[in-house]
């Protein structure tokens, strides 16, 4: 919104300019009323003025601060001296050589003198319009106005420098793509609440482009312009946050604006508070907990969007990019839930590529997504980057199939979930987990390796020595932060030995047991919530609470390897480049390891065999065997080892 509309401009400053030497003239004739009282000669000279309109910047000042006659002139006064070399000229005259007009000066010439127009408290000073320089009495201070209000008053589109620094405007810089119905929905109620219940409404949502969409929305609706106030520009001293209210105070009420605070900083939102308590609409904007200092604020959850609505935006964006199918934009929906913004990012970055290629650039690039959002999780899980494939899995038929089904179930989620209404019926249990069970190097970790590359997701294995705390209530929190980042980011969770954090709940017996207790009804609770892929891996199936096993839609066993197996995986652990003599695959596999210990041992053999400059013989593998059972504290039978 302009100071004053374009056509209007040289109207404007035509107008003020008469104001401006009206005003100058009668100061001429006061100082000439030698011996006349300042009263007086102030209430003849506003009586022969003839009656013209204000400017137009001038009306719009006066009426959004309910000025008074004197303080209008006040700030005339102080205009005059940076507009009209003849006013200065006047002032030097009037004051015996100072070109800057006085407050005892208005005092004596204006119309309708009063002491409180230039109170600390009085809309010219406590919203920056004027300020009074130099040192003394008040009387003897010089009155200055502030340059972005002088740009005001000439019709000039001039921003406060001071705010420029710190505030953004919003127009331009929200995504390209629109709002989905549920975000629509909820800038129309926040909208509703800033035009009714009051001036400062919370969004909170993780999002923040779609935050800032939101506000953007709720500025039109309300004739406003949006800007944003970025969490690292709020002042950090209590000074300075005063001064950028006061500023801000002054350009929402004269421009029409809207702020968007983004920070749930304690100091951030008494600093919300304080600008909308002058009836200035404020939303404060934030991913976190709500801070204290809004209590009593209304609040409105800025959605993600659903599978649907993120299916139409992946579409919008892969136009140009031809051949995406309904179901590949529903696997992309159901699996990434970025928002509008992201989405448009990652279809641009694919350029002019199309096919294969695109579909290999748009899977990195969802991949990338998620690992920036997903260091919310602050050292609790990290990234396992994916190796294996199906064909390194030594497993019987039966077990792959059940893995093969949980891939299933993920890449058709959109199918199931979406187009044939089960999402619908109920928003719980709409995520995949599942239990991995048996001994330790039986491949359960390469399992959900081989699940994540298939599905092109990122795989996480959850710190358990980081998330499990002492304190009462923290193995909860840090849980929440696990599952919240990850929630809708692609990902899947893995939690080795889950008996750990997942165990049977117990008697009560005393605090510590209820507290044990509620850390398990918790987990139950989230995992059910929980929408992505969630693997739980155990030695110790019997430890696990019995009403997991409810939750958890797939139990898969990983068998000790039997003979057969273990020769399998012998050929596979095995580089082809890895030279080899007198290797026999028949021989290794009488040594009843699982595939854990026996990649060890291949592993520490060739090492051995490295160290001499040879190839790698039986010897080496016998020398690394005994080592590993001597670690595993497990005695190496002869049967074993016979012939190596």
């Amino acid at each position: 919104m302009s100071a004053v509309a374009p056509d209007r401009v040289e109207t404007n400053q035509r107008e003020l300019a008469a104001r401006i030497e009206e005003l100058r003239a009668r100061i001429e004739r006061a100082a000439a009323r030698v011996g006349a009282a300042p009263g007086d000669a102030a209430g003849t000279a506003a009586a022969t003025e003839p009656d013209r309109p204000r400017p137009d910047a001038l009306q719009a000042l006066v009426s959004a601060f309910s000025l008074t006659p004197f303080e209008e002139d006040l700030v005339l006064l102080a205009a005059g001296r940076e507009l009209s070399s003849s006013f200065a000229r006047t002032l030097a005259t009037v004051t015996g050589g100072s070109p800057w007009p006085s407050f005892g000066l208005a005092l004596a010439t204006l119309r309708d003198p009063h002491w409180s127009a230039l109170l600390p408290d009085a809309p010219l000073r406590a919203y920056r319009i004027v300020e009074l320089a130099g040192d003394g009495a008040i009387t003897e201070r010089e009155i200055r106005i502030d340059e972005a209000v002088l740009h005001w008053l000439a019709g000039v589109p001039a921003e406060d420098e001071r705010l420029a620094a710190c505030v953004v405007p919003l127009a331009g810089r929200a995504p390209t793509a629109p709002l989905t119905p549920g975000q629509q929905a909820v800038a129309a109620e926040t909208a509703d609440a800033l035009a009714g219940v009051g001036p400062l409404v919370e969004l909170v949502g993780d999002d923040a482009s779609a935050r800032r969409a939101v506000a953007l929305e709720v500025a039109a609706a309300l004739g406003r312009e949006a800007f944003a106030l970025p969490a690292a520009a709020v002042p950090g001293l209590a000074h300075e946050r005063s001064e950028l209210g006061a500023r801000w105070q002054r350009e929402a009420r004269l421009r029409g604006r809207l702020l968007l605070i983004e920070s749930d900083a304690p100091e951030a939102a008494a600093f919300a508070a304080r600008i909308a308590g002058d009836g200035v609409p404020i939303l404060l904007g934030h991913a976190g907990t709500r801070p204290s200092e809004t209590d009593g604020v209304p609040a409105f959850a800025v959605p993600s969007p659903t599978p649907a609505e993120a299916h139409a935006l992946w579409r919008g964006a892969l136009s140009p990019h031809a051949g995406w199918s309904d179901d590949e934009l529903g696997r992309l929906a159901c699996s990434f839930r970025l928002g509008a913004a992201e989405i448009g990012a990652i279809a641009g970055s694919l350029g002019e590529a199309t096919g294969d290629r695109a579909r290999e650039l748009l899977a990195a690039a969802c991949r990338d997504a998620s690992r920036r959002a997903l260091g919310d999780f602050g050292g609790l899980a990290r990234r396992i980057v994916p190796s294996a494939g199906w064909d390194d899995l030594v497993l019987a038929a039966r077990h792959k199939r059940q893995l093969r089904a949980i891939a299933d179930q993920a890449r058709y989620r959109w199918q199931v979930h979406e187009r044939w209404g089960f999402a619908r019926r109920s928003g719980r249990g709409l995520g995949i987990s599942a239990l991995f069970t048996g001994a330790s190097g039986t491949g359960k970790t390469m399992a959900a390796e081989v699940l994540a590359g298939d599905l092109a997701l990122e795989l996480y294995q959850v710190d358990l020595s980081a998330v499990v705390s002492k304190y009462v209530g923290e193995t909860e929190k840090n849980l929440r932060r696990v599952f919240d980042a990850a929630e809708g980011r692609g990902t899947v969770l893995f939690f080795d030995e889950a008996d750990a954090l997942f165990g049977k709940r117990s008697e009560v017996k005393d605090s510590h047991d209820r507290y044990a207790n509620v850390e398990v009804s918790y987990l139950l609770q989230r995992m059910e919530q929980y929408e992505g892929i969630a693997i739980l891996a155990t030695n110790l199936r019997s430890a696990l609470d019995q009403a997991f096993m409810r939750r958890l839609r797939f139990v898969v066993e990983f068998p000790f390897p039997d003979a057969a197996e273990r020769r399998e995986i012998w050929r596979r652990v095995l580089p082809r480049e890895l030279p080899q003599d007198g290797v026999d695959v028949d021989r290794l596999a009488r040594l009843n390891l699982p595939g854990g210990n026996i990649r060890n041992i291949a592993l520490s053999a060739a090492f051995l065999a490295a160290a001499e400059n040879g190839a790698v013989t039986m010897r080496h593998l016998r020398a690394a065997a005994e080592a590993e059972c001597a670690k595993l504290e497990r005695p190496l039978a002869d049967a074993e080892v016979a012939g190596w």
